[in-house]
């Protein structure tokens, strides 16, 4: 990394936060004035977020929409041996109805034991760990403790309510889950900061293939493969620029990709880049852009 870095990254931060830009579906939690149907409504909204962009709108609306004007409210009185049709209807790519079924069947166990989803997760964090890698492994690992039967009858093999709740000591970057700690323990423009107990300098980035496009170019990761050691690998870089709120350039980094702006592998290098002159994107050689595909 240049030390012209910095200046440029926060020019984009400062861009790109403001609430009309957010295309994150962290807009979908945000109408809900209480704070808890906030925390039910972020969850669920990270939770989907994957695929397509419009097919995760949609599904997060859909769910939404079922869960009514308080989905605090609908999660702690949950029953999952209820016929819920709407909800069982449910698919997104290859979770199905049962899946988050599963999936408000294990926040209502977390309601009733700790109140909230943050006293939940706070419960395996401790401020000697370098960021919330630990204490995301607690959390899954607790999550998927719970009473899983009440949903599924016989609990498959592997569920797919598993998807929900990755584990760094598994390898993954945990994408959704680092989305979902971004939106609840940041405040700006775009993010709600509702939780108090993990400061924004624990945070990890939400490792998507924009930010590694980015990553890559800019020079912040030695890592080749996605996954939590990339993911921290990236934290730590821009933890080196900004050491309390190092994932506070996660939304406009991820634009930069989104505005298909970044040069990274593409033949147009950076010349349509805001952060040109800091990255070292590959450009394909004419020989290879010619090429026919096979």
């Amino acid at each position: 990394m240049t030390t012209s870095l910095a200046p440029r990254l926060d020019g984009l931060y400062h861009d790109y936060n403001r609430e009309e830009s957010a295309t994150d579906p962290v807009h979908l939690a945000r109408p809900y004035s209480d704070a808890a149907d906030r925390e039910i409504a972020g969850f669920c909204a990270a939770a989907l977020a994957f695929g397509r962009v419009a097919s995760v709108i949609n599904s997060i609306t859909t769910l939404l929409k079922i869960m009514g004007p308080s989905p605090a409210t609908y999660v702690r009185a949950f029953d999952p041996s209820a016929p819920h049709p709407e909800l069982r209807a449910m698919v997104h790519r290859w979770t199905r109805g049962v899946d988050l079924v599963a999936l408000l069947w294990i926040l209502r166990q977390m309601l009733d034991q700790a109140g909230t989803i943050e006293r939940f997760f706070a419960a395996g964090y401790s401020p000697d760990h370098e960021d919330v890698g630990p204490a995301l492994d607690s959390f899954s690992t607790r999550a998927l403790a719970l009473d899983m039967g009440k949903a599924y009858g016989r609990v498959p093999k592997r569920a797919g309510v598993c998807y929900f709740f990755p584990r760094p000591s598994a390898g993954s970057a945990c994408k959704r889950l680092n989305l979902f700690l971004r939106w609840m323990i940041r405040y700006d423009e775009i993010d709600l900061g509702l939780w108090t107990a993990i400061p924004p300098s624990k945070l990890v980035v939400p490792l998507d293939t924009h930010i590694i496009r980015l990553g890559q170019c800019l020079r912040l990761t030695r890592y080749r493969s996605a996954g939590w050691k990339m993911a921290a690998d990236i934290t730590a870089s821009l933890r080196a620029l900004d050491p309390e709120d190092p994932v506070r350039f996660d939304f406009s980094l991820c634009h930069v990709g989104m505005m298909n702006a970044c040069g990274y592998g593409r033949a147009q290098g950076d010349s349509q880049c805001p952060l040109r002159g800091n990255c070292r994107p590959r450009v394909r050689s004419s020989a290879s852009r010619s090429r026919p595909r096979r």
